[in-house]
């Protein structure tokens, strides 16, 4: 399966408005990148693969994957469903994203994320 163009046009907005953002697909999905550091990625997760995202969320389903500072990411991981600690990267949080995605909470997960891998000059710039 892939990523519906109704969520991929939602988080276009969302992570190009970030300073410097570019979009490419990956080996499985799109993913956001400032400076060749991805800050975001959503795939589709079907049939156990890919594993590694597989092994670590409740069955099949659309993921959206981001990077979090280290109080965000122990509270989004006690949180449970539908975030997901991921097996690597130390910083990268699974989301599942369902029938009702909160896009407020999108955008500010997004926004946060690129905050953790942008150089300090360009996160400086969102206010």
């Amino acid at each position: 399966m892939t990523v519906p163009d109704e969520i991929l046009t939602r988080l276009r907005e969302v992570c190009l408005a970030l300073p410097e953002a570019y979009e490419e697909e990956a080996w499985l999905g799109t993913r956001w990148r400032i400076r060749k550091k991805t800050f975001a990625h959503v795939l589709y997760v079907e049939g156990g693969r890919p594993p590694w995202f597989a092994d670590v969320i409740d069955g099949d389903g659309l993921v959206l994957t981001f990077r979090a500072s280290p109080e965000e990411l122990h509270a989004l991981t006690n949180a449970g469903h539908p975030f997901y600690k991921t097996v690597w990267p130390d910083d990268m949080i699974a989301m599942m994203l369902g029938d009702h995605i909160d896009w407020d909470e999108i955008t500010e997960l997004m926004t946060d994320s690129y905050r953790v891998m942008a150089p300090k000059s360009l996160a400086k710039r969102l206010t």
